[in-house]
């Protein structure tokens, strides 16, 4: 893990190539299919263009669209071990249809299916990494097949991160987290990005941890923090993150301001976390502090960073 974390930014010197590509009709919407870290990239690229016509689907089937609606995309089936259940489903029913497909992967099933078929497909490296770490792959793979060269010169310059800087940031924001639990708040347009911090302290960490997203959270759950007697002993259990962007609108850093001020008021501890540099750069950059707490949250706990053994459980059950 301490590997896939200082390794992370060679990532985005990546140049994803597509196979069959005769077979890719030119689209301008698209669903992605993935589950756990194979959807996290689909998300944050429309962190970096909201405007962007995308739709990650996390389920078995297809989303609840007419066909006639459905043919108007690319489907896309994104799985970084090319065997994930839901997404070959998905796959399966996307064909049915008559969709444009093409499909994410380093190997696996989804890999024979595209070559067995003529299907279009972009094979990641193998770095023996976990999907979740594998992040700046997924997202340059996704910008290849949506052809936005543009957003492929900016990620690409990613390669200047430096993971270093943010280790001991990270390793401070888990001393923190000792004994909490982590909850991240971001505007709405960030919330993919709380969703992905989330992600790291629950697979990384080994910890529970929740988002939630400015402004709706404020109409409802903050005031599960406000209780008295032994709901107030609750709320203390929590540490908040807060990922502030300069960017979001004035109203919803109002209300960050405001939140911080109850929280204050009620002694519960929270984090401000500012995102900075250019759109990517908030994204990733954050995401390696995210790692790097995570990282040592698990260490701290005694959890190995790497495995995710209750998944691997959960399948063999089924």
């Amino acid at each position: 893990m301490e590997n896939a974390i200082k390794s992370f930014p060679k990532q985005f010197s990546f140049k994803p190539e597509i196979k069959n590509l005769r077979n890719l009709p030119k689209k301008n919407a698209f669903i992605v299919a993935g589950m756990g870290g194979s959807a996290l990239a689909a998300d944050l690229l429309k962190v970096w263009d909201p405007k962007a016509d995308i739709i990650v689907h996390r389920n078995y089937g297809l989303p609840d669209m007419v066909r006639a609606e459905l043919q108007n995309y690319l489907f896309v089936a994104s799985s970084y071990s090319g065997n994930t259940e839901e997404v070959l489903d998905a796959l399966a029913e996307a064909r049915k249809v008559e969709m444009a497909v093409a499909i994410i992967t380093t190997g696996g099933k989804l890999l024979h299916e595209a070559e067995k078929y003529k299907l279009p497909y972009i094979e990641l490296p193998d770095y023996g990494i976990q999907p979740r770490m594998a992040l700046g792959l997924s997202a340059k793979a996704i910008l290849k097949l949506m052809d936005d060269v543009a957003g492929l010169e900016k990620i690409s310059k990613l390669t200047d991160l430096k993971p270093e800087t943010y280790e001991e940031p990270g390793r401070a924001l888990s001393k923190k987290l000792d004994g909490y639990v982590p909850i991240i708040y971001a505007s709405q347009k960030n919330m993919p990005l709380a969703y992905t911090w989330k992600i790291k302290f629950n697979e990384t960490g080994k910890v529970p941890a929740f988002a939630n997203r400015f402004p709706e959270l404020n109409h409802n759950e903050m005031t599960g923090f406000g209780g008295n007697g032994e709901a107030e002993d609750l709320a203390k259990k929590f540490y908040f993150i807060f990922l502030r962007d300069k960017s979001d609108d004035e109203r919803i850093r109002r209300r960050m301001e405001v939140m911080e001020d109850l929280l204050r008021e009620r002694y519960l501890d929270f984090e401000i976390v500012d995102l900075e540099g250019d759109a990517f750069h908030k994204i990733f950059g954050s995401l390696m502090l995210a790692d790097w707490a995570a990282y040592y949250l698990a260490y701290h706990y005694g959890s190995d960073p790497e495995a995710v053994p209750m998944v691997e459980q959960f399948k063999k059950m089924l």
